[in-house]
């Protein structure tokens, strides 16, 4: 594409010493930068791409997207800020791939993963292809393996090309975890969601936020930006659901969902075993029974959440039940890696997240025996909610080992002194500490009987452990499967 026809997919940027040449890529990275790419300056907190233009150019980069003249003789698109311009390039390179694309972003604090895999599973009840793009990486089918992806939402350029090679090779359907990163960062500009559905919005990223009015304003933005003939879902029961019902264009259907409030869809006469959740959905003057292989109230709130989409899509009801019914966990999400005992991983890592996740296995805890929690807090992530997540492991759990889980550049320990802050208990019987993850999982067996219930948080699908000075392979179900397989010789 030549700078002349990228240009006019940016506004409000000005060409400076300009050459009509030919762009043939995006880079913000000067030491994967390609000959003929243009090379994005990126302004962040610690980084200023500018002073990495030149390296650029000697690699080949052909034109700069940038916020100054960098005293470079090659092409300058000058714009405000780089960051939220660079959606613009992207998306006006790949010949804005999502206007050929029914694109569905799901957004909020917990479940998203599921609620993707969940409408991924739907659309393709229908007969047709869809893809998912997410945590776990990118797939172009629910039988496909993930492709790797550095972030939840990936940046621009590559979430622009992702999008480009789905169109380009047929597929029609994209559903998208959008994290509050990405929309503050506007790594989504550029992308016409034709429909986006909210889970929940609970303390999560303060550490970048700051404060929940922040952390909700990012997220609204998904809202926002929806136009006439699109479809919003909301979480009803959700304290922020009001709020964003209100920023949704009028022009757009919203659909509500929930099991306490009055909602457009709801569920009623909940149940939940070993073997999945039961209830009932109304929708419309009708009910449909569901059998969820999925557990816990979180779960009936993802299927919920999943379903109302499906409405918002126009697809059968009936059809949208059996992909639910047909859903078996997914990755990392209430997974259970071993029956007896039955020991649970799940990448609750927020106070909410796990609060939910343990009051699910608390249902599926026989009576007289014992429910047991195993987790840490990240490190350089947000301080305040580990004194909160100590007290939510201590009254819902009858036991809670401690441990570390991606320590990062903080102090294992410390951040382990921050979790106990939040514990009163001092019985050395119910609490225990270990910083080591693997050594705190190998613990488990020694205060464990058969008929308890175990639940490994924090890390879910993660096969790393991020340490101060290096990242090296951890899987909990890995970890898990090899302690308890040795017992159960």
């Amino acid at each position: 594409m030549y700078l002349s026809e990228l240009k006019k997919g940016i506004e409000n940027s000005e060409v400076i010493k300009f050459k009509d040449i030919e762009v043939k890529g995006i880079s913000y990275n000067s030491k994967t930068t390609k000959e003929g790419d243009i090379f994005v300056c990126l302004v962040g907190e610690n980084t200023d791409g500018h002073e990495y233009a030149k390296s650029a150019a000697e690699k080949g980069a052909v034109a700069l997207l940038a916020q100054k003249d960098t005293g470079l003789d090659i092409p300058h698109i000058i714009v405000k800020n780089t960051r939220h311009s660079i959606s613009s390039l992207a998306s006006t390179f790949y010949s804005k791939p999502s206007k050929d694309i029914n694109l569905i972003g799901v957004t909020g604090t917990n479940g998203k993963t599921t609620v993707t895999h969940l409408v991924q599973r739907i659309i393709e009840e229908t007969g047709k292809n869809c893809a998912l793009i997410g945590t776990l990486g990118y797939k172009t089918s629910s039988s496909s393996e993930y492709k790797d992806a550095k972030h939840t939402t990936p940046q621009a350029p590559e979430l622009q090309a992702d999008l480009r090679m789905m169109a380009d090779s047929g597929i029609e359907n994209v559903v998208m975890e959008v994290s509050s990163h990405a929309l503050e960062q506007n790594r989504v500009g550029g992308c016409e969601f034709k429909g986006a559905i909210f889970t929940n919005l609970t303390q999560d990223h303060l550490d970048y936020h700051v404060t929940m009015s922040n952390y909700f304003d990012a997220k609204a933005i998904l809202f926002k930006g929806l136009q006439k003939g699109t479809f919003a879902v909301i979480n009803k029961d959700d304290k922020y659901g009001d709020d964003f019902i209100s920023v949704v264009p009028k022009e757009v259907n919203v659909i509500t969902y929930g099991v306490k409030k009055n909602a457009d869809v709801m569920a009623k006469n909940i149940d939940f075993s070993i073997h999945g959740a039961t209830c009932v959905f109304v929708y419309d003057k009708k009910e449909y029974k569901v059998n969820l292989k999925l557990n816990g109230m979180f779960s009936v709130y993802n299927s919920l959440a999943a379903f109302s989409g499906a409405i918002g899509m126009g697809i059968a009801p009936e059809t949208a039940i059996k992909a639910l019914e047909a859903t078996s966990s997914v990755a990392g999400r209430f997974e259970i890696v071993n029956k007896e005992p039955l020991v649970i991983v799940d990448y609750a890592h927020t106070p909410d997240g796990l609060e939910n996740v343990l009051k699910a296995a608390r249902e599926l805890t026989p009576k007289n025996s014992k429910l047991i929690c195993l987790f840490g807090c990240g490190g350089d992530r947000d301080t305040t909610k580990r004194p909160k997540m100590g007290a939510i492991a201590e009254a819902l759990a009858d036991k809670v080992v401690v441990t570390s889980d991606n320590p990062r550049s903080e102090n294992p320990d410390l951040i382990i002194s921050d979790i106990m802050a939040g514990i009163k208990s001092v019985d050395t019987k119910k609490i225990f500490v270990e910083a080591d993850r693997g050594a705190a999982i190998r613990f488990l067996p020694s205060i464990s009987e058969k008929s308890d219930v175990i639940v490994i948080a924090g890390k879910g699908h993660e096969d790393y452990q991020i340490l101060k000075d290096k990242t090296i392979h951890f899987d909990d179900r890995e970890e898990a499967k090899k302690v308890f397989s040795q017992i159960n010789v």
